[in-house]
Protein backbone atom coordinates (compact mmCIF):
# COMPACT_ATOMS: atom_id res chain seq x y z
CA UNK A 1 0.00 0.00 0.00
CA UNK A 2 1.56 3.57 -0.98
CA UNK A 3 1.09 6.00 2.35
CA UNK A 4 0.73 9.63 2.41
CA UNK A 5 3.05 11.82 5.00
CA UNK A 6 1.75 14.16 6.96
CA UNK A 7 4.13 16.32 9.01
CA UNK A 8 3.15 19.48 11.59
CA UNK A 9 6.52 21.60 13.47
CA UNK A 10 6.45 23.12 16.22
CA UNK A 11 9.60 25.25 16.80
CA UNK A 12 10.68 26.80 20.20
CA UNK A 13 13.00 30.11 19.74
CA UNK A 14 14.58 31.92 22.68
CA UNK A 15 14.15 35.69 22.32
CA UNK A 16 16.58 38.03 22.47
CA UNK A 17 15.88 39.94 25.22
CA UNK A 18 18.14 41.62 27.95
CA UNK A 19 16.54 40.23 30.74
CA UNK A 20 14.57 37.02 31.58
CA UNK A 21 10.50 36.61 30.84
CA UNK A 22 9.53 37.09 34.30
CA UNK A 23 12.36 38.84 36.16
CA UNK A 24 15.23 40.74 35.76
CA UNK A 25 17.70 38.48 35.71
CA UNK A 26 20.14 38.70 32.89
CA UNK A 27 19.10 35.84 29.69
CA UNK A 28 22.64 35.76 28.94
CA UNK A 29 23.01 32.22 30.26
CA UNK A 30 26.22 30.48 28.02
CA UNK A 31 29.73 30.69 29.00
CA UNK A 32 29.15 31.88 32.03
CA UNK A 33 29.32 30.12 35.69
CA UNK A 34 26.28 27.76 36.57
CA UNK A 35 23.18 29.30 38.88
CA UNK A 36 24.62 32.94 38.84
CA UNK A 37 22.08 34.41 36.89
CA UNK A 38 19.25 33.36 39.56
CA UNK A 39 16.53 35.14 42.00
CA UNK A 40 13.82 33.75 43.72
CA UNK A 41 11.64 34.09 40.73
CA UNK A 42 14.35 31.98 38.72
CA UNK A 43 14.09 29.32 41.51
CA UNK A 44 10.56 28.70 41.75
CA UNK A 45 10.46 30.56 45.70
CA UNK A 46 6.82 30.21 47.46
CA UNK A 47 5.45 33.76 47.25
CA UNK A 48 7.37 35.57 44.77
CA UNK A 49 5.62 37.53 41.99
CA UNK A 50 6.43 37.46 37.87
CA UNK A 51 6.25 40.29 35.86
CA UNK A 52 5.66 40.22 32.29
CA UNK A 53 8.60 41.12 30.00
CA UNK A 54 7.13 44.03 27.50
CA UNK A 55 9.85 43.66 25.12
CA UNK A 56 9.32 39.66 24.64
CA UNK A 57 5.21 40.26 24.12
CA UNK A 58 6.69 43.03 21.12
CA UNK A 59 9.05 40.10 19.39
CA UNK A 60 5.78 37.59 19.27
CA UNK A 61 3.95 40.66 17.76
CA UNK A 62 6.88 41.03 15.48
CA UNK A 63 6.76 37.68 14.49
CA UNK A 64 3.04 36.82 14.44
CA UNK A 65 2.67 39.97 11.99
CA UNK A 66 5.44 38.76 9.98
CA UNK A 67 3.63 35.33 9.74
CA UNK A 68 0.40 36.40 8.22
CA UNK A 69 -1.38 35.68 12.09
CA UNK A 70 -3.79 37.85 13.63
CA UNK A 71 -2.62 39.38 16.93
CA UNK A 72 -5.29 38.62 19.93
CA UNK A 73 -6.62 41.68 21.47
CA UNK A 74 -6.94 39.80 24.64
CA UNK A 75 -4.30 37.19 26.06
CA UNK A 76 -3.40 35.42 29.23
CA UNK A 77 -0.53 32.91 30.57
CA UNK A 78 -1.35 29.86 32.26
CA UNK A 79 0.11 27.23 34.04
CA UNK A 80 1.28 24.18 32.24
CA UNK A 81 2.24 21.83 35.41
CA UNK A 82 4.48 18.50 34.56
CA UNK A 83 6.73 17.34 37.15
CA UNK A 84 10.84 17.49 35.28
CA UNK A 85 13.74 17.78 37.70
CA UNK A 86 14.69 21.10 34.80
CA UNK A 87 11.18 22.82 35.72
CA UNK A 88 11.57 24.62 38.99
CA UNK A 89 8.34 25.48 40.11
CA UNK A 90 6.68 22.20 38.85
CA UNK A 91 4.84 24.57 36.34
CA UNK A 92 5.85 26.60 33.48
CA UNK A 93 4.52 29.97 32.35
CA UNK A 94 2.81 29.57 29.16
CA UNK A 95 -0.63 30.06 27.09
CA UNK A 96 -3.03 27.98 26.17
CA UNK A 97 -6.27 28.72 25.12
CA UNK A 98 -5.50 32.74 24.13
CA UNK A 99 -1.92 32.92 22.48
CA UNK A 100 -0.98 36.26 21.05
CA UNK A 101 -0.64 35.43 17.60
CA UNK A 102 -3.39 32.75 15.54
CA UNK A 103 -3.70 31.92 12.37
CA UNK A 104 -1.20 33.03 9.72
CA UNK A 105 0.77 31.11 6.96
CA UNK A 106 4.46 30.86 5.81
CA UNK A 107 5.61 30.12 2.18
CA UNK A 108 6.90 27.45 0.63
CA UNK A 109 8.43 25.93 -2.92
CA UNK A 110 7.56 22.57 -3.37
CA UNK A 111 7.73 20.85 -6.34
CA UNK A 112 8.19 24.57 -8.32
CA UNK A 113 5.18 25.85 -7.49
CA UNK A 114 4.51 28.17 -4.05
CA UNK A 115 2.87 26.39 -1.31
CA UNK A 116 1.17 27.66 1.92
CA UNK A 117 1.68 26.31 5.04
CA UNK A 118 -0.37 27.19 7.63
CA UNK A 119 0.48 28.86 11.20
CA UNK A 120 -1.92 27.79 14.01
CA UNK A 121 -0.40 29.56 16.60
CA UNK A 122 2.08 31.93 18.09
CA UNK A 123 2.66 31.91 21.78
CA UNK A 124 4.90 32.70 24.77
CA UNK A 125 6.46 30.91 27.53
CA UNK A 126 9.88 30.35 28.98
CA UNK A 127 12.66 27.64 28.71
CA UNK A 128 13.53 25.67 31.70
CA UNK A 129 16.64 25.19 33.35
CA UNK A 130 19.18 22.48 31.71
CA UNK A 131 20.74 19.61 33.40
CA UNK A 132 23.89 18.79 33.48
CA UNK A 133 24.90 14.72 33.57
CA UNK A 134 27.45 13.05 35.20
CA UNK A 135 29.17 9.66 35.51
CA UNK A 136 32.22 10.25 38.36
CA UNK A 137 33.81 7.88 40.47
CA UNK A 138 31.35 5.31 38.81
CA UNK A 139 28.20 6.85 40.33
CA UNK A 140 25.31 8.26 37.39
CA UNK A 141 24.00 11.96 38.93
CA UNK A 142 22.68 14.95 37.00
CA UNK A 143 23.15 18.71 38.28
CA UNK A 144 20.96 21.47 37.82
CA UNK A 145 21.89 25.29 36.15
CA UNK A 146 18.80 27.41 36.80
CA UNK A 147 20.79 30.28 34.36
CA UNK A 148 18.42 29.43 31.73
CA UNK A 149 15.48 28.70 33.50
CA UNK A 150 12.84 31.83 32.57
CA UNK A 151 14.84 32.82 29.06
CA UNK A 152 11.84 33.89 27.05
CA UNK A 153 10.83 31.24 24.93
CA UNK A 154 8.21 31.64 21.54
CA UNK A 155 6.61 28.44 20.57
CA UNK A 156 5.22 28.31 16.50
CA UNK A 157 3.03 25.82 16.25
CA UNK A 158 2.70 24.92 12.31
CA UNK A 159 -0.47 23.18 10.28
CA UNK A 160 -0.23 19.32 9.31
CA UNK A 161 0.67 20.69 5.82
CA UNK A 162 3.69 19.40 4.89
CA UNK A 163 3.88 16.23 3.17
CA UNK A 164 8.02 15.40 3.31
CA UNK A 165 11.11 15.97 5.28
CA UNK A 166 11.97 18.10 2.14
CA UNK A 167 9.38 20.45 3.11
CA UNK A 168 10.19 20.35 6.35
CA UNK A 169 13.71 21.65 5.59
CA UNK A 170 12.52 24.48 3.37
CA UNK A 171 9.55 24.95 6.05
CA UNK A 172 12.25 25.55 9.09
CA UNK A 173 14.78 27.62 7.37
CA UNK A 174 12.44 29.83 5.74
CA UNK A 175 11.02 30.27 9.62
CA UNK A 176 14.94 30.73 10.41
CA UNK A 177 15.68 33.56 7.92
CA UNK A 178 12.47 35.26 9.00
CA UNK A 179 13.73 35.63 12.88
CA UNK A 180 16.83 36.42 11.96
CA UNK A 181 15.80 39.42 9.69
CA UNK A 182 13.04 40.29 12.46
CA UNK A 183 16.07 40.44 15.02
CA UNK A 184 14.18 38.24 17.90
CA UNK A 185 16.18 35.23 18.40
CA UNK A 186 19.83 34.32 17.38
CA UNK A 187 18.49 31.52 15.74
CA UNK A 188 21.52 29.40 17.16
CA UNK A 189 20.57 25.38 16.72
CA UNK A 190 23.47 24.31 18.26
CA UNK A 191 22.81 26.42 21.63
CA UNK A 192 19.49 25.11 21.21
CA UNK A 193 17.90 28.54 20.99
CA UNK A 194 16.23 27.16 17.68
CA UNK A 195 14.99 23.96 17.73
CA UNK A 196 12.28 21.73 17.10
CA UNK A 197 9.77 18.63 17.68
CA UNK A 198 8.07 17.27 14.89
CA UNK A 199 4.69 15.60 14.92
CA UNK A 200 4.08 12.78 11.81
CA UNK A 201 1.90 10.42 10.93
CA UNK A 202 1.43 7.95 7.83
CA UNK A 203 -2.10 7.11 6.18
CA UNK A 204 -3.49 5.41 3.14
CA UNK A 205 -2.74 7.52 0.27
CA UNK A 206 -6.01 9.28 -0.62
CA UNK A 207 -7.33 8.97 3.02
CA UNK A 208 -8.34 12.20 4.63
CA UNK A 209 -8.09 10.47 8.27
CA UNK A 210 -4.66 11.47 10.11
CA UNK A 211 -2.83 8.54 11.07
CA UNK A 212 -1.33 8.40 14.72
CA UNK A 213 0.77 11.25 15.70
CA UNK A 214 4.14 10.40 16.85
CA UNK A 215 6.40 13.18 18.25
CA UNK A 216 9.62 13.16 17.73
CA UNK A 217 11.37 15.83 20.26
CA UNK A 218 14.21 18.47 20.53
CA UNK A 219 15.55 18.63 16.69
CA UNK A 220 18.67 20.58 16.85
CA UNK A 221 19.51 20.96 13.30
CA UNK A 222 18.16 21.18 9.11
CA UNK A 223 19.74 17.68 8.65
CA UNK A 224 18.44 15.99 11.86
CA UNK A 225 15.03 17.11 11.26
CA UNK A 226 14.91 15.77 7.50
CA UNK A 227 16.63 12.77 8.76
CA UNK A 228 14.95 12.13 11.41
CA UNK A 229 11.64 12.39 9.95
CA UNK A 230 12.46 9.98 7.04
CA UNK A 231 13.34 7.55 9.18
CA UNK A 232 10.12 7.80 11.22
CA UNK A 233 8.17 7.51 7.81
CA UNK A 234 9.86 4.47 7.08
CA UNK A 235 9.32 3.19 10.23
CA UNK A 236 5.51 4.02 10.54
CA UNK A 237 4.89 2.76 6.92
CA UNK A 238 6.94 -0.86 7.64
CA UNK A 239 5.35 -1.73 10.82
CA UNK A 240 1.44 -0.40 9.30
CA UNK A 241 2.83 -2.39 5.77
CA UNK A 242 3.09 -5.71 8.39
CA UNK A 243 -0.13 -5.36 9.58
CA UNK A 244 1.46 -4.24 13.04
CA UNK A 245 0.06 -0.61 14.82
CA UNK A 246 1.43 2.85 16.33
CA UNK A 247 0.71 4.07 19.83
CA UNK A 248 0.67 7.87 20.10
CA UNK A 249 4.20 8.91 21.66
CA UNK A 250 7.25 10.74 22.10
CA UNK A 251 10.30 9.56 20.74
CA UNK A 252 14.39 11.00 20.46
CA UNK A 253 16.15 11.07 17.17
CA UNK A 254 19.42 9.06 18.18
CA UNK A 255 22.17 10.71 16.05
CA UNK A 256 24.78 8.08 16.36
CA UNK A 257 22.23 5.00 15.89
CA UNK A 258 20.37 7.21 13.02
CA UNK A 259 17.31 6.11 14.48
CA UNK A 260 14.26 7.38 16.43
CA UNK A 261 14.01 5.92 19.94
CA UNK A 262 10.83 5.71 22.04
CA UNK A 263 10.79 8.32 25.13
CA UNK A 264 7.28 8.24 26.78
CA UNK A 265 3.90 8.42 25.49
CA UNK A 266 2.53 11.71 24.21
CA UNK A 267 0.72 13.89 26.67
CA UNK A 268 -2.86 15.43 25.88
CA UNK A 269 -3.78 18.81 26.98
CA UNK A 270 -5.54 17.39 30.06
CA UNK A 271 -2.36 15.77 31.40
CA UNK A 272 -1.21 19.48 31.95
CA UNK A 273 -3.94 20.75 34.09
CA UNK A 274 -3.72 24.07 32.00
CA UNK A 275 -5.27 26.95 34.59
CA UNK A 276 -5.12 30.98 34.00
CA UNK A 277 -1.90 31.55 36.12
CA UNK A 278 -3.41 33.73 39.24
CA UNK A 279 -0.24 35.91 39.59
CA UNK A 280 -0.15 37.18 36.04
CA UNK A 281 -3.30 39.74 34.98
CA UNK A 282 -4.53 38.73 31.45
CA UNK A 283 -2.61 41.54 28.61
CA UNK A 284 -5.09 43.63 26.11
CA UNK A 285 -3.30 44.42 23.21
CA UNK A 286 -4.81 47.28 21.77
CA UNK A 287 -4.82 48.14 17.77
CA UNK A 288 -1.96 51.29 18.41
CA UNK A 289 -0.07 48.99 19.88
CA UNK A 290 -0.40 46.60 17.14
CA UNK A 291 0.48 49.26 14.35
CA UNK A 292 3.27 50.61 16.38
CA UNK A 293 4.93 46.92 16.29
CA UNK A 294 3.70 46.67 12.54
CA UNK A 295 5.90 50.13 11.62
CA UNK A 296 9.20 48.45 12.65
CA UNK A 297 8.92 45.73 10.68
CA UNK A 298 11.69 45.69 8.59
CA UNK A 299 11.71 44.36 5.01
CA UNK A 300 11.47 40.59 5.23
CA UNK A 301 13.10 38.34 2.99
CA UNK A 302 10.83 36.99 0.47
CA UNK A 303 9.99 40.91 -0.02
CA UNK A 304 13.43 41.48 -0.46
CA UNK A 305 14.22 38.18 -2.80
CA UNK A 306 11.41 39.52 -5.66
CA UNK A 307 13.14 43.11 -4.98
CA UNK A 308 16.35 42.44 -6.24
CA UNK A 309 14.67 40.09 -9.34
CA UNK A 310 12.92 42.76 -10.23
CA UNK A 311 15.10 45.84 -9.44
CA UNK A 312 18.43 44.34 -9.84
CA UNK A 313 17.42 41.86 -12.83
CA UNK A 314 19.41 38.61 -10.34
CA UNK A 315 18.44 34.97 -11.16
CA UNK A 316 16.13 33.72 -8.54
CA UNK A 317 18.83 31.25 -7.54
CA UNK A 318 21.18 33.80 -6.53
CA UNK A 319 18.46 36.21 -4.87
CA UNK A 320 17.60 33.42 -3.13
CA UNK A 321 20.73 32.95 -1.28
CA UNK A 322 21.92 36.67 -1.02
CA UNK A 323 18.67 37.45 1.29
CA UNK A 324 18.65 34.22 2.63
CA UNK A 325 20.89 36.49 5.90
CA UNK A 326 19.86 40.12 6.50
CA UNK A 327 23.05 40.63 7.19
CA UNK A 328 24.10 39.55 4.28
CA UNK A 329 21.47 41.57 1.77
CA UNK A 330 22.93 44.22 3.36
CA UNK A 331 26.35 44.35 2.72
CA UNK A 332 25.18 43.18 -0.96
CA UNK A 333 23.16 46.86 -0.73
CA UNK A 334 26.12 48.04 0.53
CA UNK A 335 28.56 47.25 -2.06
CA UNK A 336 25.70 48.03 -4.83
CA UNK A 337 26.09 52.39 -4.02
CA UNK A 338 29.99 51.44 -4.70
CA UNK A 339 29.40 50.27 -7.73
CA UNK A 340 26.23 48.65 -9.84
CA UNK A 341 27.19 45.38 -11.51
CA UNK A 342 24.89 43.32 -9.45
CA UNK A 343 25.04 40.41 -11.03
CA UNK A 344 29.15 40.07 -10.98
CA UNK A 345 28.97 41.52 -7.46
CA UNK A 346 26.40 38.85 -6.44
CA UNK A 347 29.02 35.93 -8.13
CA UNK A 348 31.65 37.11 -5.97
CA UNK A 349 29.99 37.32 -2.78
CA UNK A 350 27.97 33.47 -2.95
CA UNK A 351 31.09 31.86 -4.22
CA UNK A 352 34.55 33.70 -2.83
CA UNK A 353 33.05 35.47 0.48
CA UNK A 354 30.90 32.26 1.63
CA UNK A 355 33.65 30.21 1.39
CA UNK A 356 35.78 32.45 3.36
CA UNK A 357 32.46 32.71 5.82
CA UNK A 358 32.05 29.16 6.87
CA UNK A 359 35.94 28.56 7.06
CA UNK A 360 35.72 31.15 9.73
CA UNK A 361 32.33 30.16 10.78
CA UNK A 362 31.47 33.65 10.91
CA UNK A 363 27.79 32.28 8.86
CA UNK A 364 26.92 31.16 12.57
CA UNK A 365 26.72 34.47 14.02
CA UNK A 366 23.57 36.47 13.81
CA UNK A 367 24.76 39.59 12.29
CA UNK A 368 28.13 39.90 10.87
CA UNK A 369 29.87 43.08 11.93
CA UNK A 370 33.18 42.27 11.21
CA UNK A 371 33.03 41.37 7.84
CA UNK A 372 36.95 40.04 5.80
CA UNK A 373 36.19 42.00 3.52
CA UNK A 374 34.82 45.30 3.15
CA UNK A 375 31.86 45.58 0.97
CA UNK A 376 33.05 48.84 -1.00
CA UNK A 377 36.53 47.09 -1.55
CA UNK A 378 34.81 44.00 -3.16
CA UNK A 379 32.26 46.76 -5.44
CA UNK A 380 36.04 48.38 -6.10
CA UNK A 381 37.38 45.38 -7.23
CA UNK A 382 34.73 44.43 -9.70
CA UNK A 383 34.60 47.61 -11.42
CA UNK A 384 38.34 47.59 -11.83
CA UNK A 385 37.34 44.30 -13.80
CA UNK A 386 34.62 46.05 -15.64
CA UNK A 387 37.10 48.63 -16.55
CA UNK A 388 39.31 46.49 -17.99
CA UNK A 389 42.38 47.48 -15.65
CA UNK A 390 42.25 43.46 -13.59
CA UNK A 391 41.15 40.64 -15.17
CA UNK A 392 38.97 37.99 -13.53
CA UNK A 393 41.76 36.06 -12.60
CA UNK A 394 43.97 38.37 -11.18
CA UNK A 395 40.72 40.13 -9.39
CA UNK A 396 41.49 36.57 -7.08
CA UNK A 397 44.92 37.43 -6.42
CA UNK A 398 43.23 41.03 -5.37
CA UNK A 399 40.12 39.42 -3.31
CA UNK A 400 42.75 36.96 -1.50
CA UNK A 401 44.59 40.09 -0.28
CA UNK A 402 41.60 42.40 0.60
CA UNK A 403 41.01 39.86 3.26
CA UNK A 404 41.25 41.18 6.80
CA UNK A 405 43.21 44.44 4.97
CA UNK A 406 42.23 48.55 5.48
CA UNK A 407 43.76 48.82 1.72
CA UNK A 408 41.92 49.36 -1.30
CA UNK A 409 42.42 47.29 -4.15
CA UNK A 410 44.09 50.04 -6.46
CA UNK A 411 46.66 50.11 -3.81
CA UNK A 412 46.96 46.05 -3.50
CA UNK A 413 47.14 46.61 -7.10
CA UNK A 414 50.16 48.96 -7.57
CA UNK A 415 52.01 47.29 -4.65
CA UNK A 416 51.73 43.80 -6.71
CA UNK A 417 52.08 45.45 -9.89
CA UNK A 418 49.00 43.88 -11.37
CA UNK A 419 47.31 46.35 -13.33
CA UNK A 420 46.20 44.27 -16.81
CA UNK A 421 47.75 44.56 -19.94
CA UNK A 422 45.70 46.75 -22.59
CA UNK A 423 47.67 48.49 -24.53
CA UNK A 424 47.92 47.06 -28.62
CA UNK A 425 51.80 47.26 -29.26
CA UNK A 426 52.56 45.18 -25.65
CA UNK A 427 50.12 42.81 -26.72
CA UNK A 428 51.57 42.19 -30.37
CA UNK A 429 54.65 41.61 -28.89
CA UNK A 430 53.73 39.19 -26.51
CA UNK A 431 51.64 37.11 -29.42
CA UNK A 432 54.72 37.78 -31.89
CA UNK A 433 56.77 36.22 -29.44
CA UNK A 434 54.58 33.00 -28.94
CA UNK A 435 54.13 32.71 -32.87
CA UNK A 436 57.58 32.66 -33.21
CA UNK A 437 58.59 30.11 -30.35
CA UNK A 438 55.87 27.67 -31.53
CA UNK A 439 55.73 27.03 -35.25
CA UNK A 440 54.48 23.52 -34.82
CA UNK A 441 51.68 24.50 -33.01
CA UNK A 442 50.55 27.52 -35.36
CA UNK A 443 50.64 25.00 -38.46
CA UNK A 444 48.95 22.35 -36.56
CA UNK A 445 45.70 25.46 -36.04
CA UNK A 446 46.14 26.66 -39.85
CA UNK A 447 45.73 22.91 -40.72
CA UNK A 448 42.23 23.29 -39.01
CA UNK A 449 42.75 21.96 -35.42
CA UNK A 450 41.04 25.03 -33.44
CA UNK A 451 41.43 23.62 -30.44
CA UNK A 452 45.32 24.40 -30.49
CA UNK A 453 44.27 28.41 -30.12
CA UNK A 454 43.30 27.80 -26.35
CA UNK A 455 47.04 26.86 -25.79
CA UNK A 456 48.47 29.16 -27.51
CA UNK A 457 46.54 31.97 -25.61
CA UNK A 458 47.29 30.12 -22.65
CA UNK A 459 51.31 30.41 -23.25
CA UNK A 460 50.52 34.05 -24.00
CA UNK A 461 49.29 34.64 -20.41
CA UNK A 462 51.59 32.46 -18.94
CA UNK A 463 54.50 35.33 -20.69
CA UNK A 464 52.41 38.01 -19.48
CA UNK A 465 51.89 36.74 -16.04
CA UNK A 466 48.54 36.92 -16.41
CA UNK A 467 48.17 40.40 -17.24
CA UNK A 468 47.21 41.01 -20.72
CA UNK A 469 43.95 41.68 -21.16
CA UNK A 470 42.53 38.44 -22.61
CA UNK A 471 39.55 39.97 -24.75
CA UNK A 472 42.75 41.58 -26.98
CA UNK A 473 44.79 38.41 -27.09
CA UNK A 474 42.06 36.48 -28.40
CA UNK A 475 41.54 39.24 -31.05
CA UNK A 476 44.99 39.64 -31.72
CA UNK A 477 46.00 36.56 -32.04
CA UNK A 478 42.99 35.15 -34.19
CA UNK A 479 44.14 38.14 -36.68
CA UNK A 480 47.95 37.00 -37.04
CA UNK A 481 47.21 33.49 -37.59
CA UNK A 482 44.71 34.43 -39.92
CA UNK A 483 47.29 37.10 -41.56
CA UNK A 484 49.83 34.00 -42.45
CA UNK A 485 47.41 31.60 -44.64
Amino acid sequence: MNYETVIGLEVHAQLLTKSKMYCGCSSDYANTPPNTHVCPVCLGMPGVLPVINRQAVEYVMMTALALNCGVAEYTKFDRKNYPYPDLMKGYQISQYDAPIGLKGWLSIEAGGQTKQVGITRVHLEEDVAKLLHRNETGEHFSLVDVNRSGVPLMEIVGEPDLRSPEEARQYLQKLHSILQYLGVSTGNMEEGSFRCDANVSVRPAGSSTLGTKIEIKNLNSFKAVEKALAYEIERQSDTLADGGTLTQETRLWDENRQETRSMRSKESAHDYRYFPDPDLLPLAIDDGWIEKVRASLPELPQARKDRFISEYGLPAYDAELLTGRRDIADYFEGALKIHSNAKAIGNWIIGDLFRVLKERKLDEQLYITDWPVRAEHIAGMVRLVDQGKISGKIAKTVFDALLDSDRSPQEIIAEKGLEQISDAGSIESAVEQIISAHPKQVADFRAGNEKIFGFLVGQIMKATQGKANPQKVNEVLRQKLQAGD
